[in-house]
């Protein structure tokens, strides 16, 4: 019995109310791990069920997902804070005198932790306003890139060259969203003065109906090509500009292949893409000076 002795355990009956605290601390860890399990499998049945009501809205699917990422967060914050406090009161430590000292020593640190508050306000209204949902690309703090995760203190991006961003939600005042409803390819079409600005027009036409019957990129595109004109006499080049209406994030896929096929066509039809070029002007001859 020495080492309940060095233990400053005196009797058995000591030892016996140990081994049912801690029996009854396990318990309390068990049925926590047991909870949180169960919560996540019934938000992920949820949110399944959910996304199958909507499975020809790419947009409300996204957004579930979304709010099934944040309610798993809270729900397994929640069941952490009450184990602490049930594990606590097993071993006899009175709750209300860790909350009073918890709220002075939270008054005081509040001071200096009010960014930290600040994300979590902005995340909420973020997510409550929809702004920004899972696998959305985004701009956001001066970063863009596809959203991995959501949470209410920041915002988990990663760019087209794979780095990752972690944005606290605080900092965020503008969120530019790239993934909502549609999007537009925009493409500058630049062409030498000595072309016919009405054929171009008309081979651009082409090249945006090639788009369209193309089988593996019509479903990409929600309506033919539109040429707003003219839109800049450059130094060396006129600029026609024009989009396309696309789904969302695959605007740079269709602008790509359409700026492929306009350089085959224009190759074809032997109409000048300019490079920057200069003219020099000698002015008139004059009469040399006499000596």
């Amino acid at each position: 019995m020495s080492w309940l002795t060095y233990l400053g355990i005196e009797n058995p009956t000591e030892m016996l109310a140990l081994v049912k605290t801690l029996l009854r601390i396990f318990v309390i860890v068990g049925v926590a791990y047991f909870l949180n399990r169960l919560s996540k499998q019934l938000i992920v049945k949820l949110r399944d069920k959910l996304n199958a009501r909507s499975a020809d809205n790419i947009e409300e699917i996204k957004r579930l997902n979304t709010l099934s990422m944040v309610l798993r967060y809270i729900v397994t914050t929640v069941i952490l804070a009450i184990t602490i406090v049930e594990i606590l009161h097993e071993l006899g430590i009175s709750i209300a005198p860790v909350l009073a000292a918890a709220g002075v020593v939270g008054l005081a640190v509040g001071f200096g932790a009010q960014s930290l508050v600040k994300d979590y306000f902005n995340g909420f209204f973020l997510l409550l306003e929809n702004q920004i949902r899972k696998d959305d690309v985004v701009e956001i703090a001066n970063k863009s890139g596809l959203v991995e995760e959501i949470t209410l203190r920041y915002i988990k991006m990663r760019d087209y060259e794979g780095n990752v961003h972690y944005v606290p939600n605080g900092q965020i005042t503008t969120v530019t969203n790239r993934s909502r409803d549609f999007a537009y390819a925009v493409m500058d079409i630049r062409v030498g003065y000595d072309e016919n600005i009405a054929k171009v027009m008309q081979i651009m036409h082409e090249v945006g109906a090639s788009i369209l019957q193309d089988t593996q990129l019509q479903d990409k595109v929600l309506d033919k090509l539109d040429i707003a004109g003219v839109d800049n006499l450059a130094e060396s080049a006129v600029i026609i500009r024009c989009r396309m209406k696309v789904r969302p994030l695959e605007q740079w896929t269709i602008k790509r292949e359409y700026l492929k096929r306009i350089k085959n066509a224009f190759d074809a039809q032997q109409i000048e893409i300019p490079f920057p070029h200069l003219t020099v002007y000698q002015g008139p001859a004059t009469e040399p000076l006499a000596a």
